[in-house]
């Protein structure tokens, strides 16, 4: 469990860092540059990244049962993903309405991943991963629409070629990872 909580404190705190310290943030790219900014953000997200999937490997291996959830929760779960999946296409997909109406598509994607994973599982690991992501998306969500508000930023309106291509590329990734990656990286088939 501590590489897992290591990971999360590191992974969740440099994407946190426009929450609790967007001055600084700014200081930061205006001192060191933005490429070295990135590099540095993207080597510590990598290393949290990975303390993460080896701390929750490591959870899985001796798990601590906290409740066991009902069936029907999975059949949700799958559902929220499909959804989550489509927000996060959103995120990247130019000009689509979802974004339009959400502001941060991605993180709203994240909230509702790991709100998934939370009814769906019932271990303490879980609880622990899961409940961290969710807190962290709540909070970010939270600060970026502020930050918007604050900015008088709008996103661009949306129209049918985006909203369609954002369907599709949620869809199918949901599909692939659901049916074929979810299995191999992480050993649990959603539909067995």
């Amino acid at each position: 469990m501590t590489m897992l909580i290591l990971g999360l404190v590191i992974f969740l705190g440099v994407h946190s860092v426009r929450i609790v310290a967007d001055d600084w943030r700014s200081a930061q790219l205006a001192q060191r540059g933005e490429g070295a900014y990135k590099g540095i953000y993207s080597l510590l997200s990598a290393l949290g990244l990975v303390l993460i999937v080896w701390g929750y490997g490591q959870t899985r291996i001796d798990p601590v049962e906290l409740w066991q959830p009902p069936v029907w929760t999975r059949h949700l779960a799958s559902l929220l993903t499909l959804l989550s999946f489509v927000l996060i296409a959103a995120a990247y997909v130019p000009r689509n309405r979802l974004r339009a109406a959400v502001g941060h598509p991605m993180v709203a994607g994240v909230k509702l991943w790991a709100f998934a994973h939370l009814i769906a599982n019932g271990r303490l690991g879980d609880l622990v991963l899961f409940g961290a992501f969710l807190a962290w998306a709540i909070a970010d969500f939270v600060s970026a629409r502020r930050r918007d508000r604050v900015a008088g930023r709008r996103p661009a309106p949306g129209g049918t070629r985006g909203d369609v291509l954002t369907v599709t590329a949620g869809v199918v990734g949901w599909a692939a990872f659901a049916m074929f990656l979810h299995a191999w990286l992480i050993g649990v088939r959603p539909f067995a």
